[in-house]
């Protein structure tokens, strides 16, 4: 394992960076990833539409930032993404924040079809689900723990709209973006905080 994460934080971005990229591909009309569509760029764009709004309107709360500021140790959370996933347009811009808020946590970003090594070893469900936040200890080089794909009340709607309709579709990710909405990074600020704070229990 810590052969393929050294590999990957070799080959990461910073947040910055991972945006740029990203820009820098819909200018040619592409995505990031090994498969080029016109469907994966049309997210891709929107995605990007997503991440400029969130880095505008998300905030972390007061409580949370205290939490960040709290941790102890000094952490990487290594992010697994993609410019077209629409679950990543809405945690990394999150992620990104708490680990500015926190001054003890350092974000790298890498694109899951660039590190299948590190992609097999954070499998949901035997499925390259993302994004999956790794959290590596910074002096050792160590990984305590991940999170991801998604936040629990995010994976429980997509489960439950599955058993219902039997697919994933276009109604289906609407909506999930709209849970997104109406959560405001909320869950998935508590439960990468509660993560934390378990790990340096």
């Amino acid at each position: 394992m810590k052969t393929s994460v050294a590999k990957a934080l070799f080959n990461s971005h910073s947040y910055p960076e991972y945006r740029k990229l990203i820009s820098d591909l819909l200018l040619e009309g592409k995505s990031t990833g090994n498969e080029q569509s016109e469907d994966l760029t049309h997210y891709s764009t929107l995605n990007e539409t997503r991440m400029n709004r969130l880095n505008k309107t998300m905030k972390i709360t007061d409580e949370n930032s205290l939490k960040l500021k709290s941790l102890k140790g000094e952490y990487i959370w290594l992010v697994i993404s993609e410019s077209w996933c629409g679950d990543a347009a809405q945690i990394v811009p999150i992620v990104n924040k708490m680990a500015e808020e926190s001054g003890k946590i350092e974000l790298k970003i890498v694109l899951r079809d660039e590190n299948e090594d590190l992609m097999n070893l954070f499998l949901t469900n035997k499925a390259k689900a993302i994004p999956i936040v790794i959290v590596i200890n910074k002096e050792t080089g160590d990984v305590l723990g991940n999170w991801g794909p998604r936040p629990k009340g995010a994976a429980d709607f997509i489960k439950n709209y599955k058993k219902e309709f039997g697919a994933i579709d276009e109604t289906a990710k609407n909506e999930l973006q709209l849970w997104y909405l109406h959560d405001k990074g909320l869950s998935t600020q508590e439960e990468l905080i509660n993560l934390m704070l378990d790990l340096e229990r």
